[in-house]
């Protein structure tokens, strides 16, 4: 049997080959992340004649980097693992020369092939690939969408400080309608206050009238905000406010495509309180196929939702934080999931009041809700069942 080990890279790949018994057949070989790279590191396997019968090709989970060589290899027909990076660290420890170079990771990657003591990740198939870029897609677009309005809250904490009294939301519906065409108090003051209060009716299906167009005009008359450069803040807002309105949109469509998605995968993740479409999309796109894990705990560690306490010698922390190392996708989805199952679903409620009422700190019974998710989660997608609240 050959072992082939492949360090990634976004330009060029390093790969080293060795034999069964763990010996390195030729130095490595460095080939571009292209149809000629591939070409050149099937040369170096033809040399020895490692073909897809006796090969198995390993490679670390390299952000995105590793995905195009590992399907050309798939299509191939080689026996191709994927490892999660922390795998080949613990096993780098092995060696008594800690320096890190490409060459050295590739023989590394090589030898943890040949003693087989690795869990993989997998090309998931199309509709849970799909799920997972859209699903990554729209938490960028939400992040996005936040940067921007945290952006327009301090123009207007300079130019109309005042303004966040006047509505409950800054970024609802009837505030938006009106920053878009009047964003500054003098924009707000060039008009009438029966033209303010129909646009006011209008955007608000006549929630607010004369009475709230009075009061904002009354603030906009009496502002400390800034008397200069007020038009270059009247464009800013103008212009924030039409990039929200125009990744909101994206979100709406994204959102109805990602629903679309999930629902093809007959996936009863949903049936878990407080994943929706968007979180069970999520959920599912970024564990992929449920039997890669044996057992709960290596999903909680998965998402980065296990406990990390530190120690040294007779030393042992007494405070304890989830370790975050595993996937920041799947626990983010998987806390919010818990934030609202904690306080809907009737097993998980009784849990996370019996935390707060020993004196635990709400972040910290929320962790342990998420942990709690996380074996409802792993037994619900082992077992293709619907989730059935456990109330004792």
């Amino acid at each position: 049997m050959f072992y082939v080990g492949i360090d990634i890279a976004k330009q060029n790949h390093e790969a080293s080959i060795i034999d069964s018994n763990g010996k390195l057949l030729d130095k490595s070989i460095s080939f571009s992340n292209s149809q000629v790279g591939c070409d050149k590191l099937i040369a170096l396997l033809e040399r020895f004649e490692a073909d897809t019968s006796n090969t198995v090709i390993g490679m670390e989970a390299t952000g995105h980097y590793w995905v195009s060589l590992y399907s050309y290899l798939l299509d191939l027909g080689f026996s191709v693992n994927v490892i999660n990076p922390i795998q080949s660290d613990a096993f780098r420890k092995m060696y008594i020369r800690q320096t890190k170079n490409d060459s050295k990771d590739s023989f590394i990657i090589a030898q943890i092939m040949r003693f087989g003591e690795f869990s993989t990740t997998s090309l998931a198939d199309e509709d849970i690939m799909a799920l997972r870029q859209l699903s990554r897609y729209r938490l960028a677009l939400v992040d996005e969408c936040s940067d921007w309005k945290r952006k327009c809250i301090a123009l207007l904490d300079q130019v109309f400080p005042e303004y966040s009294k006047l509505f409950s939301d800054t970024f609802g519906v009837t505030s938006r309608e009106l920053l878009s065409k009047y964003p500054t108090p003098e924009d707000m003051l060039s008009i009438d206050t029966g033209t303010l209060s129909k646009l006011l009716s209008e955007a608000s299906r006549g929630r607010f009238g004369i009475s709230k167009a009075s009061e904002i005009q009354e603030s906009a008359t009496n502002t400390f905000g800034i008397n200069f450069a007020k038009d270059a803040f009247a464009f800013q807002i103008k212009q924030i406010i039409a990039q929200i309105n125009f990744i909101e949109e994206q979100l709406k469509e994204l959102e109805t495509e990602i629903s679309t998605l999930l629902h093809q995968t007959n996936s009863v993740i949903t049936t878990i309180t407080g994943i929706g479409d968007v979180l069970g999309a999520i959920i599912i796109g970024e564990i992929g196929d449920i039997s890669r894990f044996e057992a709960a705990p290596q999903l909680v560690a998965y998402a980065g939702l296990d406990v990390a306490v530190k120690q040294s010698g007779d030393f042992v922390g007494t405070q304890t934080k989830i370790s975050k190392r595993g996937s920041p996708y799947l626990r983010r989805a998987i806390w919010l999931a818990a934030t609202v199952a904690a306080f809907k679903d009737p097993a998980l409620s009784v849990y996370y009041q019996s935390l707060r009422a020993r004196g635990k700190h709400h972040l910290t019974a929320i962790g342990a809700v998420a942990r709690k998710m996380c074996n409802i989660i792993f037994a619900v997608l082992r077992d293709n069942k619907p989730y059935v609240p456990n109330i004792k």
